[in-house]
């Protein structure tokens, strides 16, 4: 059974910083790319970074050149380094893989975690 659990949460100021991580398990085959995705309430909930397993990334453009997602391979860890964060980042944010596609749009995503809360204050 595919696990995905997400850590790193909680408020910070705007202009901060936080990391996420996601711990991935039960994997029988491989990904083909993981990402993240946030929902702030009363919202969508959108595709924000995704790499695939040639370590190709990409990001939504309210996040380019403030968030860098990673990955390590060994650890089967998921990274999301977010920096100059501003309010408008609040919202619970999923770790999320899939078989195909990018892994930065809804319908690509075969597995999602629980989600870990992100609040920036003004």
């Amino acid at each position: 059974q595919v696990q995905l659990v997400e850590s790193g949460g909680g408020s910070v100021q705007a202009g901060g910083s936080l990391r996420l991580s996601c711990a991935a398990s039960g994997y029988k085959y491989n990904m083909h790319c993981m990402g993240w995705f946030r929902q702030a309430p009363g919202k969508e909930r959108e595709g924000v970074a995704a790499i695939d397993s040639d370590d190709s990334s990409t990001y939504a453009d309210s996040v380019k050149g403030r968030f860098t997602i990673s990955k390590d391979n060994a650890k089967n860890t998921l990274h999301l380094q977010m920096n100059s964060l501003k309010p408008e980042d609040t919202a619970m944010y999923y770790c999320a893989a899939g078989f195909s596609g990018s892994c930065l749009r809804y319908f690509d995503i075969d597995y999602w975690g629980k989600g870990t809360l992100i609040t920036i204050s003004s």
